[in-house]
């Protein structure tokens, strides 16, 4: 395409919608069904991010925030002070994805929360937000991530932007801006200059470099927001305008009316997954199907000739590490995640994946068996696998995440998540924290968080 050639829908902006949606949208208008789904993803991303403040990762960036000090204005998990909202946003965006056990949204293959309410967090306590400007926040930040993700679309995310960074940078500056008080205005200007901020490679997984990611996407949208809240000019067209964002960073293009329809209305955002496996979200389904198949088909592992999984083409790039050498390796592995599950050993635990199962003979021995196929007919959200018996006798099982779940099922998942990582009494203190946060302040909660100091 040449650079006068205008790509497709230049001529239908999306930034004025955004912003105006972000800052003006009332929150007597936000469903409580989306605010509930807010409430179990914010009880979801504490849980994690308590149980990763001392990954190695964490620790890095903690130290790096620590060390450079500089006006207490918002929490740290893992720290005893606050720093400013900045360097919160960063380090707490970081913490939280470091363990990979946070929710995703297959709208736009990304890890929504991670990144917005790390940002949106610290922007309400640099303001001295109430709980429930935040929780609103944090929601309106996640459905911009998730409206935004979509309008990149797919040849965004396949030609190696991780959407959790960049997307979700666009969310977080919204959420900012909200909180903040901005006008329609200045959150389009905090919308420009994001898009001249955001970052993230998907060439990055497996590595610190994908929590890293989301610290970066997080302390990204606060400083936009900042900027723009300190009368900071940019290109307020800057996501879609001729050599932006979208132009510059294979972005589809798609249809604004389509991807922005019922905005305000209803919230995409509350289709988002959680995830009930300590690995990558592109496991998960055929982690469904292989655990439906142990519990009710009791293969012995050392009976199985064959495994084939059969996903979509598009996860190949992400989580197909056929011989993981480390723990974070193996939770982007089909292979030995799949021996690990018909093996018994559980992969919703945090303790499951370390370097020493990686060269466990008995999995390694089943893993070598796995042959992972892929069908691009299926949903990014299935997968199908097949166990062949030394018998002859074949065992079937396909699992699509995108099933509804109930919301009572759905609570009692994310709770029982957090009961096991947290522990059964912190994990009710913190959902019954949560959950009065509309009429509150944020200090039980921020209190509940400074706990975990290291």
């Amino acid at each position: 395409m040449s650079r006068t050639d205008a790509p497709p829908n230049r001529t239908e902006q999306i930034s004025p919608r955004i912003a105006e949606f972000a800052v003006a949208l009332p929150a007597a208008d936000i469903t409580e069904s989306a605010r509930q789904i807010m409430r179990l993803s914010l009880l979801d991303w504490a849980t994690v991010a308590i149980c990763g403040r001392d990954e190695p990762v964490a620790r890095k960036l903690r130290g790096l925030v620590a060390g450079e000090g500089g006006t207490a204005e918002a929490s740290v998990i893992g720290l005893d002070t606050r720093l400013p909202a900045r360097a919160a946003a960063l380090s707490n965006g970081t913490t939280s994805h470091a363990l990979d056990y946070d929710d995703t949204h297959f709208i736009h293959v990304g890890h929504t929360s991670v990144v917005v309410v790390s940002a949106a967090l610290a922007a309400a306590q640099k303001t001295g937000a109430n709980g429930g400007a935040f929780l609103d926040a944090a929601l309106i930040g996640a459905e911009t991530a998730c409206r935004i993700g979509d309008w990149l679309g797919r040849k965004h995310y396949d030609a190696g932007f991780h959407q959790t960074a960049t997307a979700g940078a666009f969310g977080a500056a919204m959420a900012c801006a909200r909180l903040l008080g901005l006008d329609a205005t200045k959150a389009q200007h905090a919308l420009g200059i994001v898009s001249t901020r955001a970052s993230g490679l998907k060439s990055q997984f497996g590595t610190m470099g994908k929590p890293y990611n989301a610290g970066i996407a997080a302390s990204n949208g606060v400083e936009a927001a900042l900027l723009a809240d300190a009368g900071f000019v940019s290109r307020p067209d800057g996501l879609e305008r001729q050599q932006g964002f979208a132009e510059t960073h294979a972005g589809a293009f798609r249809d604004p009316n389509t991807v922005l329809a019922g905005l305000g209305e209803h919230f995409v955002f509350e289709a988002v997954q959680h995830k009930f496996h300590a690995c990558c979200h592109g496991l998960h389904a055929m982690l469904e199907a292989l655990t439906e198949m142990r519990m009710q088909d009791s293969p012995s592992p050392d009976s199985i000739a064959e495994i084939v999984v059969t996903t979509n083409p598009q996860w190949l790039r992400v989580c197909n590490q056929a011989e993981p050498q480390t723990g974070l390796e193996a939770k982007f592995s089909y292979r030995l995640t799949a021996a690990m599950a018909l093996c018994g050993i559980d992969t919703g635990a945090l303790a499951s994946f370390t370097d020493a199962i990686c060269g466990d003979e008995r999995l390694v021995r089943l893993r070598d068996r796995v042959r992972v196929e892929t069908d691009d007919r299926l949903a990014e959200t299935a997968s199908r696998v097949s166990v062949t018996l030394d018998s002859g006798a074949v065992l079937s099982r396909e699992h699509d995440l995108s099933a509804p779940l109930p919301m009572h099922v759905r609570e009692d998942k994310i709770r029982a998540k957090a009961a096991k990582l947290l522990g059964a009494d912190e994990s009710a203190e913190l959902w019954r924290i949560v959950c009065s946060l509309h009429a509150t302040n944020l200090d039980d909660f921020t209190g509940f968080l400074g706990r975990y100091t290291i």
